[in-house]
């Protein structure tokens, strides 16, 4: 999908523990999609709109992107 620039975006895999006061357990690890124009957008747009402590940003494409849509937890996040 494009930005309003005409730049194209890309998806990404966010994952998070929800709680910041808690030590992270890999048990308690969840995930969010969302568009953005690079790695370093995607972690501030998750950072500036939740609580959440940012384990790990991943860029999605080709076939894991692919795989990743077909889970019914394939969801696009919007800010």
């Amino acid at each position: 999908m494009m930005n309003n620039k005409g730049v194209l975006q890309l998806i990404y895999k966010v994952l998070f523990q929800a709680d910041k006061t808690q030590s992270p357990l890999r048990e308690a690890t969840k995930s969010i999609y969302l568009e953005a124009d690079s790695a370093v957008e995607a972690r501030q747009l998750v950072e500036d709109n939740t609580p959440y402590n940012i384990e790990f940003v991943q860029e999605l494409s080709g076939k894991h992107l692919a795989f990743e849509q077909e889970s019914e937890d394939f969801k696009l996040t919007e800010f």
